[in-house]
């Protein structure tokens, strides 16, 4: 049975109240925004980074490495940030320290001033990016209202990649990368500051229990559930499963510019074909939230999964052609984004709300470790091996070792 010890939401709270359609609709925006300017922007300029700081693209991809790994570390204390005091202060500050750090960004003269301005970007995208908005979300909406929340904010969001890869290489070949990124710094600042300042509250709750009251108070409930949780053998065949699968994607979306272009792609081609992730991922969110209705999650989220790693197999078949190309980014991308909808669906559904976000940011943590140094090592081997090949084999079985510890999770009983 689930493990469940939530505090009564209070009875505006699940649709009914226009404040908490007003925050999803805002970290809608938020969201778009800050993947695009703080993660998406990347590896477009990726290439012309390495070349004007006279780096190689190995060290300049080990920056997002360790920008990745300080988000990580920063998931587990906001997790726990966020259910004590929610996120309005935590991602306003969070919000105008990543405007300065894209400011910092175009400033950079050495590799090492690259390093640790993107380990500060880390430290700030975990503090305004998914994991503290989905708990915002949560803390606001009632199960049954919850998962039309969050799906508002995923498809919204899924369009980052769509619209900021094509732009930032826009931006690059007209003003360079320098002022392309000032560009995308004046756009995060001034979107994402004021709606995080002056829309995020934390709502009403249930008054604090009485003596005769046999509620515990709040923080023993999360510890109580945090606990039971790390003894949950589906807490870390999830967290398994989605290491796996958070490997694979970040792997593709740092180097699948770099591989269509060596399939003989034009860059802007490159750039716009991976660009579709963002337009996919809405797809496979959509897919998602339309099949529950008569299937499991896990069971969707397995084939779905299986899906992408029959997708990269196939990319060295058909990826020489724009059709062929496109066909295999459209399977791959159908599993691009689902884990950021199935992962608070799991997760609110077996262990409640009340201690969510600790919760999340324990699995995230691993994961995004896992989503942090594949690139790089993916980068080591482009360098040692002869083409694409392996690397391509890599992501397919990362994929496909996804979609079997998805069924695991499913059939591991409860305890």
């Amino acid at each position: 049975m689930p493990i469940t010890a939530t505090v009564p939401a209070d009875p505006t709270v699940g649709g009914h109240h226009a404040q908490g359609w007003r925050i999803v609709a805002a970290l809608a925006v938020t969201s778009t925004v800050g993947y695009g300017t703080l993660y998406y922007a990347y590896p477009v300029l990726l290439r012309p980074m390495a070349a004007t700081l006279g780096a190689s693209t190995t060290a300049v991809t080990g920056a997002l490495t360790v920008s990745v790994l300080a988000g990580a570390l920063m998931a587990i204390p906001v997790g726990r940030w966020l259910d004590h005091h929610g996120g309005r202060a935590l991602m306003t500050i969070g919000s105008i320290a990543a405007t300065a750090l894209l400011v910092a960004w175009s400033q950079v003269q050495t590799i090492g001033q690259l390093y640790a301005v993107m380990i500060g970007i880390g430290v700030t995208g975990a503090m305004v990016l998914y994991e503290p908005a989905f708990a915002v979300i949560i803390a606001w909406f009632t199960p049954d209202r919850r998962a039309t929340a969050l799906l508002a904010v995923t498809i919204v969001a899924g369009f980052a990649s769509t619209i900021f890869m094509p732009l930032t290489g826009l931006l690059a070949a007209h003003l360079g990368w320098r002022d392309a990124l000032l560009v995308l710094a004046g756009i995060h600042g001034l979107v994402t500051v004021p709606l995080h300042a002056l829309t995020i509250r934390r709502p009403r709750t249930s008054a604090a229990p009485t003596p005769a009251d046999p509620t515990p108070p709040a923080h023993a409930q999360r510890r109580a559930i945090v606990k039971a949780a790390m003894c949950d053998a589906r807490f870390w065949v999830l967290t398994a499963t989605f290491i796996a699968q958070g490997a694979a994607t970040s792997t593709m979306t740092v180097h699948l510019v770099g591989y269509l272009i060596s399939r003989g792609h034009p860059a802007t081609f490159a750039a716009t074909a991976t660009g579709l992730l963002g337009i996919l991922s809405v797809t496979g969110r959509l897919v998602l939230t339309a099949a529950r209705r008569h299937l499991r999650v896990t069971t969707i989220v397995a084939a779905v999964f299986a899906t992408q790693a029959a997708a990269v197999l196939t990319m060295p078949l058909l990826a020489d052609t724009r059709i062929g190309a496109v066909i295999t980014v459209v399977g791959f991308g159908l599993g691009f984004g689902i884990t950021s909808l199935a992962t608070p669906a799991l997760l609110a559904d077996r262990y409640g709300t009340t201690a969510y976000a600790s919760i999340a940011g324990r699995l995230a943590a691993p994961v995004t470790i896992a989503k942090a140094t594949a690139p790089l090592a993916a980068a080591v081997l482009l360098h040692t091996a002869d083409g694409y090949t392996p690397l391509l084999a890599a992501v397919a079985t990362c994929c496909a070792l996804a979609a079997i510890g998805m069924t695991l999770r499913a059939r591991t009983p409860a305890p």
